[in-house]
């Protein structure tokens, strides 16, 4: 069952890694950059300040606290399950690279599927209610970044779907946690 299932994660990479083009190319390579995302993280950061002024400082410290954990726990399951990427797979052939980058030896599972996960579950929780449009809008950023890394080659579907599935929770949860200790604010403070 286990070696199906590679088998499969194998051939679904080979697939989505082979729709190459030079437009692409630098498109995915520069999407994958945190910077390239700077202007849609000030935007983010903007509607946080409207919708809950002061307590702002709070939310980013529940984000900064996620963010590494997700990332932390990402570098975690690399070491310890150590299932090589795809760029360093010796047996599969017909990975296609941009600019010479492989990431490092392990893969398993994606810390930027996770963490951009986390991020755009967090914000939608707590802002969903007033920016209805941010669903769709960060779904997709989350999306695509995920994908950026099989285009580049250095992460399987799998590893994109479990970093995508737990960033999914431990968003969730931490803006489960965040909006608890909001509430636990004084009342003049609370979000408007």
């Amino acid at each position: 069952m286990i070696n199906w299932l590679i088998h499969i994660d194998q051939q679904a990479f080979l697939f989505l890694n082979g729709l190459h083009c030079p437009f692409l190319d630098t498109v995915m390579f520069w999407g994958t950059k945190s910077l390239i995302w700077l202007p849609l993280f000030l935007f983010l950061l903007y509607l946080t300040i409207r919708k809950y002024r002061w307590q702002t400082l709070w939310i980013l410290l529940f984000t900064a606290l996620m963010v590494t954990f997700s990332d932390q726990l990402a570098n975690v399951f690399k070491e310890w399950i150590a299932r090589p990427r795809p760029s360093h797979e010796p047996g599969l052939t017909g990975v296609n690279t941009v600019n010479g980058y492989s990431g490092g030896m392990f893969g398993f599972y994606s810390g930027h599927a996770s963490t951009t996960m986390a991020i755009a579950v967090f914000m939608i929780v707590l802002l969903q209610d007033r920016y209805r449009f941010l669903l769709p809008l960060l779904l997709l950023w989350a999306v695509f970044m995920s994908y950026t890394r099989i285009y580049l080659g250095v992460h399987y579907p799998l590893d994109i779907l479990t970093g995508m599935a737990l960033g999914a929770m431990i968003g969730y949860g931490t803006a489960f946690l965040c909006r608890i200790s909001l509430l636990r604010m004084p009342l003049k403070n609370k979000p408007g």
